[in-house]
């Protein structure tokens, strides 16, 4: 199954990144990359933008600052990196995830999210969302 509507994809994606703005091995680490970076999701559309200076995770484009990159790629797809099932070099050299903007500086950051994949699996279980597990 897949994500009910772009709520839950900003909720479980949009939130693992306010929980690595508290881990205080992450959190520092995002901040000083001094990114703002966004995701671009399709089925269900879907918008989150991450200003990694101000710890802040936007809803959409609006309001948010300019990203200096963007990824692209199917909400099912951004669920399973969460979850550890994605390799995201080979994900964009396969074209599941297009990339606009600051790839190198993306890339930097893809070691950050490994601690947080079992965050995201237990928010998923936590919510009953099994059916959303890979």
């Amino acid at each position: 199954m897949a994500f009910a509507d772009a709520a839950e994809v900003r909720k479980y994606i949009g939130g693992i990144f306010e929980t690595a703005f508290d881990d205080a091995e992450i959190g520092p680490k995002l901040v000083d990359s001094g990114l703002v970076f966004a995701f671009d999701f399709t089925a269900p559309e879907a918008v989150v933008v991450v200003d990694a200076v101000n710890k802040k995770v936007y809803d959409g484009f609006e309001g948010s600052p300019e990203p200096h990159a963007t990824m692209a790629m199917p909400a099912d797809t951004g669920n399973a990196y969460w979850q550890g099932k994605v390799n995201l070099p080979l994900a964009m050299a396969k074209k599941k995830i297009s990339v606009s903007g600051n790839v190198a500086s993306l890339l930097k950051l893809a070691p950050l999210g490994k601690k947080l994949f079992p965050v995201y699996i237990d928010n998923l279980t936590t919510d009953g969302r099994k059916d959303l597990l890979v």
